[in-house]
């Protein structure tokens, strides 16, 4: 699916000069996912920059991996760049023994765009309100606690098996195909609890539709401020992100790189954008590449660590 994002601001006359075309932005996911509302609220703003036409080209599939796969095969001339998430950089390459792409060897970094905490949340009528009492709960029922995730290797997933982790508990991770029936079965009481993106649950926290315990980020979170962070909670060393970035094939020229870089950011920080990932939960990340280069190596060493220690294989 193709969604083109007509170029506001038209080209200087050395037309030869990158660039000269429309841009494609794969988004390795289908429409509507977190992936793709960054992908789209960037669009309009980069294209301006650009001076040119930002297509969005959606390829789902693979937790990310079919898109992600297409962009380490397209020419790195500047005119394919993908925007994806923490699963299809740092979360993919120890999930999926026969990977087709090495973010770090493949992939020009260009910038973590936007960021959100996630949520741990649970059923209205679960027993437990704080997470001193879901560890309680935890200790006293022994792998009878569903854990529902969007999906194996989901952040949502592994940020439930650090918990877990951390705590020493276990429980029963139930994989949906998404974050929207994952959602639903905790409001309908099929699922007891979930670690969701702040954006995705904070309409229902605040209906009453599920009651938060706790936010994964360093401090609280604006959105839900009455909400403790996991480290007031009790539970120390366990700060978690979802988080959206941009990349391009592996090879891009220096100046076009460089260009790319500073229009994206440019782009993310512009007061209209930025408004609009607050409204839905984002915070605007803005990074440089060679700072996105250094998150995404620590972030690989964390995830790799926590799948391995789970014993998490992608089904």
């Amino acid at each position: 699916m193709a969604f083109a994002v007509a170029a506001f601001v038209g080209l200087q006359p050395a037309a030869a000069q990158y660039p000269d075309k429309a841009v494609t932005v794969i988004v390795p996911f289908p429409p509507g996912g977190a992936s793709d509302v960054t992908a789209r609220t960037v669009a309009p703003e980069l294209a301006k920059k650009l001076g040119q036409q930002v297509v969005i080209d959606n390829k789902g599939g693979a937790n990310g991996a079919i898109g992600a796969a297409a962009l380490k095969q397209a020419k790195p001339d500047g005119y394919t760049l993908m925007i994806g998430s923490i699963g299809v950089y740092s979360i993919n390459p120890a999930l999926f023994k026969d990977l087709r792409y090495d973010p770090l060897k493949d992939f020009d970094l260009l910038s973590v765009i936007v960021r959100t905490p996630n949520v741990l949340v649970a059923n209205p009528d679960f027993p437990a309100n704080t997470v001193a009492e879901l560890l309680d709960y935890l200790k006293k029922n022994p792998d009878k606690v569903s854990f529902a995730s969007s999906g194996t290797g989901s952040s949502d997933h592994l940020t439930a098996a650090l918990f877990l982790q951390k705590t020493g508990m276990s429980g029963v991770h139930v994989p949906y195909k998404g974050g929207g029936p994952a959602i639903n079965d905790l409001i309908s009481g099929h699922a007891n609890v979930s670690f969701q993106n702040l954006g995705a649950i904070a309409q229902q926290v605040r209906a009453g539709k599920l009651k938060a315990l706790a936010v994964t980020s360093a401090t609280r979170a604006p959105a839900l401020p009455d909400v403790p962070t996991l480290a007031e909670a009790g539970v120390k060393d366990l700060e978690v992100y979802s988080w959206q970035a941009a990349a391009a094939p592996k090879g891009l020229p220096p100046a076009v790189k460089a260009k790319l870089e500073a229009d994206i950011t440019a782009a993310t920080k512009a007061p209209e954008v930025k408004e609009q990932f607050e409204k839905i939960g984002f915070d605007v990340v803005a990074t440089t590449g060679a700072q996105f280069d250094a998150f995404l190596t620590g972030e690989i060493a964390r995830w790799k660590q926590v799948i391995e220690t789970g014993k998490i294989t992608a089904e």
